[in-house]
């Protein structure tokens, strides 16, 4: 018989603008209201928590971070009420980001980026996954995209998105068996690389990067680019840009996700769907 989930509780740390940002994106979405109505959701941001300074304080934050007397993860680690913790990267430069990551207890590390959980899902142990690179497994499920024996090409090394999505893909699982290369700034050859691939994950963070003339007829395409671009057809001024040239690559594949519209929907279903293990003890007792 399944266990009920009564309600389950997020914590979010957000420093600076580029996390703020992101924050908005992953918790006010649409789409996720029918999660948040099958299992309720509530949501302690780091003010709410006092886990922050107010406004006029953040510069000594950075001071405060790498003293002994500021642990901004201890409050979520010992409220029970949090089932997790996501820390919206990237923080401002002067703050480590592998500490305060690090400080996060992995039993509640929805994101997937605390050492345990990445060696873990390394050795294809249960873990939380990341939720991008998990997101990009689904979409490949869903539409029941062959992986085994596929060269997949991955542009992008971040620990974020490029390193557990291609670590992932290379697993005796489905999605995986592929023979992946991943290929990053300094990489020579990533014109040849694309046009053999079969699958090409694109995860670097520069606007329409992989043009039609790097790809091959028939090759998937996931674009997992968001880079906010000057706009003047929407009231924020901005919209969101892939790394993908989508208008001129989307004619040659088979399968090419959208920006906005594609991965990101799936990272915050992950994101939920982590919750809900780590509020139901499904991973970590």
């Amino acid at each position: 018989m399944r266990r009920a989930v009564i309600g389950l509780g997020i914590a979010v740390l957000v420093l600076g603008a580029a996390g703020a940002v992101r924050a908005e994106s992953v918790i006010t979405q649409e789409n996720m209201d029918a999660f948040f109505e099958a299992y309720p959701v509530y949501v302690k941001t780091a003010q709410a928590m006092s886990m922050l300074p107010s406004s006029d304080e953040l510069a000594s934050l950075g001071e405060r971070m790498e003293g002994e007397d500021f642990d901004p993860a201890s409050l979520v680690n010992q409220d029970a009420d949090v089932d997790g913790f996501i820390v919206q990267l990237p923080l401002p430069k002067h703050i480590s980001e592998q500490r305060v990551t690090e400080a996060i207890d992995y039993r509640k590390d929805v994101d997937g980026f605390h050492p345990v959980n990445v060696g873990r899902v390394s050795l294809g142990l249960s873990a939380f996954v990341s939720a991008t690179p998990a997101g990009i497994l689904e979409l490949l499920k869903r539409y029941k995209i062959e992986t085994a024996g596929k060269h997949v090409v991955v542009i992008g090394r971040s620990n974020i998105v490029g390193k557990p999505v291609a670590n992932l893909l290379m697993q005796k699982a489905y999605p995986g068996n592929a023979s992946v290369t991943v290929v990053h700034s300094y990489s020579t050859d990533i014109k040849a690389q694309c046009l053999s691939a079969d699958i090409i994950i694109c995860a670097l963070g520069k606007p329409g990067f992989l043009t039609a003339d790097m790809v091959k007829d028939g090759v998937v395409v996931i674009d997992v680019g968001t880079t906010r671009v000057p706009s003047t057809e929407t009231k924020s001024g901005f919209r969101l840009k892939g790394d993908v040239d989508f208008d001129n690559v989307a004619p040659k594949c088979s399968f090419i996700t959208p920006v906005p519209g594609g991965v990101g929907l799936m990272t915050r279903v992950s994101l939920m769907q982590n919750t809900l293990l780590a509020g139901s003890k499904a991973i970590y007792k």
